[in-house]
């Protein structure tokens, strides 16, 4: 999923209080790790924050899983690529050029592709200055230190596999670390962790290698393919713009790979307008670069409904 935040509006939202209307306080998450962020008896669909709070905090570090938490969101977003070297590394892009200082610190060395730099390398660019000043100096996180941040935060985790034709195996390898790093007992696998791709093949191997585990296929089926994916994943996440709520109803018609019925997690939503309409559409998640915004927006709408 892509769409640069605004950088620009970074500020103006971290140091606000989460109120009832914009989600869980940090006790509350912190009391219950599986609760997720939002008032307590509101029903509505759960915010996930994508790449961490990522209109506040440079995407993808371990800033914006920390600014997510700050404003109350326990489910986080992220994406996984692979280094030259093998490591496990949280960044969007194939390439590094766009959210680090690549081009500067390795000049002769473009596209600047993730696959084609070490570990080390990548450990050295700057992933932050690019969005605001303030967070120079962060850095790209390696996968095994970005489950660390999300596991102190008692935060919840919706990992992407980015590209996986690239890098074959990545499926089976990112699967070992979550497991080295404790992410694949019954606690985390029933109630903190979902694993997406937009390859329909990456989530069918994911689900054939740990059937446990919760999986999304990124994208929008036709509704007479929607059995064929029913077979191997639970969510279908599609892009806000193309759907509807007739669509998002046949989805939910279909059980999915562990007996429940399909979900529908819609992304990249950051205003109001558009949550109250996927919200009315009947969607059970909601993706965003805001998820402050998005928060108060639905359940706004829930609330101003109870009230005669």
């Amino acid at each position: 999923m892509y769409l640069r935040p605004a950088a620009a509006a970074a500020a103006a939202f971290l140091g606000f209080t989460f109120t009832a209307l914009g989600g869980t306080s940090s006790a509350a998450a912190a009391a219950d790790p599986g609760a997720p962020a939002a008032t307590p008896g509101l029903p509505g669909p759960v915010v996930y924050a994508h790449r961490g709070a990522s209109a506040y905090a440079p995407e993808n570090t371990l800033a914006a899983v920390d600014a997510a938490v700050r404003l109350g969101f326990d489910w986080v977003e992220n994406d996984v690529q692979r280094t030259r070297d093998g490591e496990l590394v949280v960044i969007h892009d194939d390439t590094l050029a766009r959210t680090t200082d690549a081009e500067e610190v390795f000049p002769g060395r473009a596209p600047w592709r993730v696959r084609d730099f070490t570990a080390e390398e990548i450990s050295r660019l700057d992933a932050g200055s690019w969005f605001g000043a303030s967070f120079a100096g962060a850095r790209v996180p390696t996968l095994r230190e970005y489950l660390a941040r999300v596991q102190r935060n008692r935060q919840r985790l919706l990992l992407e596999i980015k590209k996986p034709e690239l890098y074959p195996g990545i499926e089976d390898q990112t699967l070992r670390l979550l497991e080295e790093e404790g992410w694949l007992d019954t606690a985390h696998v029933q109630r903190r962790l979902v694993v997406q791709s937009f390859s329909a093949d990456c989530i069918r191997l994911v689900h054939g290698l740990r059937p446990d585990v919760v999986t999304a296929f990124l994208g929008t089926p036709p509704v007479a393919d929607l059995p064929a994916y029913a077979a191997f994943t639970d969510r279908i996440n599609p892009w806000h713009t193309t759907i509807s709520a007739d669509w998002v109803a046949a989805v939910h018609g279909l059980v999915g790979a562990h007996g429940k019925a399909l979900e529908v997690d819609t992304w990249i939503v950051d205003d109001a307008v558009t949550a109250r309409k996927v919200r009315d559409m009947g969607v059970d998640g909601i993706i965003s670069n805001a998820p402050d915004v998005v928060q108060r927006a639905v359940q706004e709408a829930v609330i101003g409904s109870l009230v005669p």
